[in-house]
C-alpha cells in the first residue's frame, strides 16, 4: 500500500543544482526515518542522506556534506555544486515504523521508490 515516487532527476553540468522530491502515498509512520540512497553502475547502493522525521535529525555521507541538504519536513534533497561523481540512480527509502535513530544500511528500510536518474556532465 505504501508507494514512494521520486522526481526531479535529470542531466546537469558540473557545478549545477537539482532538487529531488519523494512523494509518499499509503500508510507509514508519520515520524519514521526516511533516506536517500544512490547507486552508480558497478557500485553498491550507498546512503546519501537520512532524516529522522520524529527528531528532525539529519545525517549525510561525507562525500556530500556541505553540498546536499535533506528537508526534515518534505524529505526533498537539494543537491548543489554537483560533480560527475554524483552521477547515479537516486532512490528514496522509508522505514515502516518510527525510530529514535536512522540507519545508513539499505537493508534496514522497508519501502523504496523506483529511482530517478541523475547525470552530471563535465
Amino acid at each position: 500500500q505504501v508507494q514512494l515516487v521520486e522526481s526531479g532527476g535529470g542531466s546537469v553540468q558540473a557545478g549545477g543544482s537539482l532538487r529531488l522530491r519523494c512523494a509518499v502515498s499509503g500508510h507509514t509512520a508519520r515520524r519514521a526515518c526516511m533516506a536517500w540512497f544512490r547507486q552508480a553502475p558497478g557500485n553498491e547502493r550507498e546512503v546519501v542522506a537520512t532524516v529522522n522525521r520524529m527528531t528532525g535529525t539529519t545525517d549525510y555521507a561525507d562525500s556530500v556534506k556541505g553540498r546536499f541538504t535533506i528537508s526534515p519536513n518534505t524529505v526533498a534533497l537539494q543537491m548543489n555544486s554537483l560533480t560527475p561523481d554524483d552521477t547515479g540512480v537516486y532512490y528514496c527509502a522509508a522505514k515502516r515504523d518510527a525510530a529514535y535513530s536512522c540507519s545508513s544500511d539499505r537493508r534496514w528500510y522497508n519501502y523504496w521508490g523506483q529511482g530517478t536518474q541523475v547525470t552530471v556532465s563535465s
